[in-house]
């Protein structure tokens, strides 16, 4: 939809970034200069985004229209991370990627090229089309996505097979929403009106989160978990309820597998061991034993934040076992509110060419050991291309990905709209076309709705999208690609998915006969199997780096970075004579970060943090949070550990 002010056309689109949201957009325009973005209040929309649209996307005029902007394809003319680049003809650039990567192929195989295809912030064609097509039909090692949501999604397919999540929209009708290891604050801020209406109709809010975040302060209650061991907290709370005899022994006859199972491994956590185990006073549990034991309807939001430890994949079983053995479904207002995907995006995606061919799978966090040659009997990696990804400061173990992007027999292609941190090292950088200049389909994680992305203005000088860049690499090499275009579709503005009542899981969604899997002997890992946290006398502190609502990963830290600080106890920072303001390291064995210090009762005792999204300008060593964390894999699905950091804090 496209409407007309004075001198103006407003555009109606939706919003691609990395977000449950995905709001309907109203953007101005005028002389093909965007000069506002602003949430779309009125007609087609996605309902649960009305009203307000977060800093990221209202500020994103800073990027699009930016200096920083890349604008023409440069070419390498000095050491890898100078930042010495000459420009480029796209004819230039796309002989010189076709020529290294047949090479490649043709010398070494085709496991010697690698996409870094990871546009999580993109439409559905940008993210999962023409460039994804085309590494397939090379056959080219297919690199998942393990980094994120990896191991919820496992846990999730095991657990409850083919069941869509919970509405959102639907908690305002709760009595109970546990929000679990996720911060809606800064990402998913849609999802607060819709608590507060929950709590207006007396319902009651719990957060469980390590730190005391925004969603924790509006909450009725807030359980600061001790990371890592959101396994035995669910475990323990499922031990209680059966030891009060009120677990729904209804619903676990007609319709779970493998209770039993279950509840012999949640034996073993009573609320004092579970208490100690968590750092938590066994009160807290029992307070919230209360809750979930006498509220319905009750909604369990999971998050992410679960499945950041080793024992991350237990955590997801467990938590999402716990919500069966408490019966919260059936009615409105009650079941798990999770990733929406499996309605709204895989429905598009099998309308894209599914490419049959045998291809190496490789766990993106342990991208760098390939690049370096670390894997016994590996191909040799020799040409390394990176999609809306900014790895040298998003994926574990920095110094490990730092040293493979230095390697001169490393060609490195990066397509990216700011010269980021990994495009330093790059050996040819393309301009790529922001969310605004592409024509597009934008599904859902947090609603089910899907909508049409329009392109608002041209790309900003030779900018190309993915699908454009996609096609020139193809046909450089001979290669035809079938992916569709947006208007293929058949989606003019919105599509919702689901509407009024549904879907209500284990009645609309979920027939009544399907029964949630707790323990699958065929699975990597059949029940919960938690992890007793240590202590490590070197490095006591546990450090979390969370999201904040300046970036999307790191995306936008360029004009809008988060504070380059690292946040400590209280009672942490009076043992190290810390003080706000004061200058410190973190570090262990892996590296050390420089930073100034706050000292705030917002974060737990016995954790740090230190925010996502920092780029290597932003410190004064180069070294962001990631150059503290392992790409150590976590126990189902080889999920990233980032949760699991192990660190000291000292004054400088």
């Amino acid at each position: 939809m496209v409407s007309m002010v004075p001198g103006r056309l407003v555009v109606r689109t939706a919003c691609t970034l990395d977000c449950p949201d995905t709001c309907s957009l109203d953007v101005t325009v005028q002389d093909n200069v965007i000069v506002d973005i602003d949430a779309a209040t009125t007609g087609d929309i996605n309902g649960f985004t009305a009203d307000f649209i977060c800093r990221k996307v209202k500020q994103s005029v800073k990027r699009v229209h930016s200096d920083a902007r890349l604008t023409t394809p440069l070419i390498r003319t000095g050491p890898k991370g100078s930042g010495q680049f000459r420009t480029a003809s796209w004819d230039e650039a796309i002989e010189l990627i076709a020529t290294k990567t047949k090479t490649a192929i043709t010398e070494h195989g085709v496991d010697s090229v690698f996409g870094y295809l990871y546009n999580s912030s993109s439409g559905v064609l940008e993210s999962s089309g023409a460039m994804v097509e085309l590494f397939a039909r090379l056959g080219c090692p297919e690199i998942e996505h393990n980094i994120c949501a990896a191991t919820f999604g496992a846990a999730w397919q095991q657990v409850y097979p083919g069941m869509d999540a919970a509405d959102p929209m639907h908690m305002e009708f709760s009595q109970l929403v546990v929000i679990w290891g996720a911060n809606p604050t800064v990402s998913n801020t849609h999802l607060l009106p819709v608590l507060t209406e929950c709590q207006a109709r007396g319902g009651t809010v719990v957060v469980i989160d390590p730190r005391r975040t925004g969603v924790a302060e509006r909450a009725d209650m807030h359980v600061p978990l001790l990371p890592g061991t959101d396994a035995v907290f669910a475990l323990a709370i499922a031990r209680e309820l059966e030891r009060r005899q009120v677990l729904n022994t209804g619903f676990i006859a007609q319709h779970t597998k493998g209770a039993d199972q279950f509840l012999d491994a949640a034996r073993e956590w009573t609320l004092a061991a579970a208490a100690l185990e968590c750092g938590l006073d066994e009160n807290t549990i029992v307070a919230l034993v209360d809750l979930i034991a006498k509220k319905s309807p009750a909604m369990l939001r999971v998050g992410w934040g679960i499945e950041r430890n080793r024992n991350g994949g237990s955590g997801m079983l467990a938590v999402l076992g716990l919500w069966a053995l408490a019966g919260h479904f059936g009615q409105r207002g009650s079941g798990i509110v999770a990733s929406t995907s499996a309605a709204s995006q895989e429905p598009m995606l099998q309308k894209i060419p599914v490419v049959q061919s045998s291809r190496t799978k490789i766990n993106m966090n342990h991208v760098a050991r390939y690049l370096l040659g670390d894997i016994d009997g590996q191909t040799p990696v020799k040409v390394f291309v990176v999609q809306g990804a900014n790895p040298a400061v998003t994926a574990p173990d920095q110094h490990r990905i730092t040293r493979a992007l230095e390697q001169e027999n490393l060609f490195t292609v990066v397509h990216d709209q700011v010269l980021t941190d990994t495009a330093m090292y790059a050996d040819v950088v393309l301009p790529a076309t922001t969310q605004f200049e592409v024509d597009d389909i934008a599904s859902s994680y947090g609603t089910f709705t899907l909508q049409r992305v329009r392109k608002v203005i041209e790309p900003v000088g030779e900018s190309r999208s993915n699908t454009n860049l996609a096609l020139s690499l193809a046909a450089a090499m001979g290669i035809k690609l079938l992916t569709p275009t947006a208007d293929e579709f058949g989606i003019s503005d919105i599509v919702t998915l689901r509407s009024g009542d549904e879907p209500i899981q284990f009645k609309t969604t979920f027939p009544m006969h399907s029964r949630a899997v707790l323990f699958d002997e065929s699975s990597e890992l059949a029940l919960p199997a938690p992890h007793r946290i240590t202590q490590d006398k070197n490095y006591p502190l546990i450090m979390l780096s969370p999201a904040t609502s300046r970036t999307i990963n790191s995306m936008f830290a360029e004009f809008d970075p988060p504070d380059s600080v690292v946040t400590i106890n209280p009672e942490d920072a009076s043992l190290r004579h810390i003080t706000t303001g004061t200058r410190v390291t973190v570090h262990n064995a892996l590296g050390v970060v420089a930073l100034d210090c706050v000292v705030s009762d917002r974060v737990r005792r016995g954790t740090c943090e230190i925010p996502k999204g920092l780029w290597r300008r932003h410190t004064e060593s180069g070294n962001v949070s990631n150059a503290l964390i392992s790409d150590d894999i976590n126990d189902l699905a080889g999920g990233a550990c980032f949760n699991e950091a192990r660190v000291q804090i000292t004054k400088e």
